[in-house]
């Protein structure tokens, strides 16, 4: 049986690397669970209820109390009744439920920024024209995720109906006897119960969100996985090509060679092995410190040293010993080090004398 490796390759087997993420977060693509942000919201909501509920009845209330007294001094044979009425209606109404919704957008905005961070991208609201094709909307219809969204939705459903139905249950006979008892008194008791069956709404709907939460974060990261393939092909476009990277280097060895031997006519010196190595050296005492390798080859560059040298009428001495001493241990457009100095200084003593003469 023969297997094809290729196949293999293509499988998205492979955690997204950071780059990968960085790509699929500025095209919008985060893992957030909507479930949780709901669940956040309805508590923060119940919790702001319990602390504010008292403010918010009596800023209702007194916004009645107005609207009862206004109407009872004949004020609506006024001019402009209905805009003071709406207007005072108005601030009233902001004023009972606006640090209610103030809490619940700003807890609902901080569980949204601890799941993703702060990701802002408007690529979600460019045109998609595949979102206009059948097939792609068919197969979104029958995927697994639209599957587990509805079983979710399902799971909610039945367990909020038998959490209503166990509620009305315990709470049928006290409801019965509070349509006996005082105004106040039975509608505190039937708002116990309603207090009550939402917390635990609420609490249920939260270890769900936790749950959805996790399943989001699994099925993200499954979703962003990376094929082998897709890995070097990142790798060669944030690294480059290894063939374009060595065509480069080949380039600038081939540059630097150029350079190097542009340099051979300004050398006092060019010191052989004779035939396999050649360095040529320069010294200017106002300059340098010590004599620096300005070229420096084997083989084919050697010659090439040489002959460069001799058609510049610049000295070339056989020194073996010294020759491979330089080549091996001295940079081009390094200074040599203090051990050769005794030998150099010999051989630019005798290229001295020779010009002298």
């Amino acid at each position: 049986m023969i297997f094809d490796l290729q196949f293999f390759a293509e499988e998205r087997t492979e955690e997204a690397t950071p780059r990968k993420r960085e790509k699929v977060r500025e095209e919008g693509r985060v893992c957030v669970s909507k479930d949780l942000n709901a669940a956040v919201g309805i508590i923060t909501a119940l919790l702001a209820l319990a602390m504010l509920g008292t403010m918010m009845w009596k800023t209702l209330t007194s916004m009645l109390q107005f609207m009862i007294r206004f109407m009872g001094d004949q004020a609506l044979l006024q001019d402009g009744w209905l805009y003071l009425v709406s207007w005072e209606a108005l601030k009233k109404y902001f004023a009972s439920w606006l640090p209610l919704g103030a809490l619940v957008v700003l807890f609902s905005t901080c569980t949204v920024i601890a799941q993703v961070g702060f990701a802002m991208s408007g690529e979600p609201f460019g045109p998609k024209f595949d979102r206009l094709n059948p097939f792609t909307g068919m197969k979104k219809i029958i995927s697994l995720r639209s599957i587990v969204e509805l079983l979710k939705g399902l799971l909610k459903a039945s367990i909020f109906a038998v959490m209503v139905y166990n509620a009305i249950r315990n709470y049928l006979p006290t409801s019965s006897k509070a349509m006996q008892m005082p105004l106040i008194v039975g509608a505190l008791g039937f708002w116990d119960m309603l207090w009550r069956m939402a917390i635990r709404l609420a609490l249920m709907l939260l270890v769900m969100a936790f749950a959805d939460y996790f399943y989001q974060k699994w099925d993200f990261e499954k979703s962003i996985r990376m094929s082998k393939k897709e890995i070097k092909d990142e790798y060669k476009q944030m690294e480059g090509d290894p063939q374009v990277k060595q065509k480069i280097r080949q380039k600038q060895r081939e540059m630097a060679k150029q350079r190097m031997m542009q340099d051979v006519p300004k050398a006092d010196v060019v010191i052989t092995n004779p035939t396999h190595i050649a360095v040529a050296l320069v010294y200017d005492r106002e300059l340098m410190g010590a004599p620096q390798v300005i070229a420096k080859g084997a083989d084919y560059l050697a010659k090439r040293i040489r002959e460069i040298a001799e058609n510049n009428l610049i000295p070339v001495i056989e020194n073996k010993p010294l020759a491979w001493a330089l080549y091996e241990n001295v940079d081009i457009g390094g200074e040599i080090p203090e051990d050769l100095y005794r030998g150099v200084a010999e051989i630019l003593a005798m290229v001295y004398k020779l010009r002298a003469s």
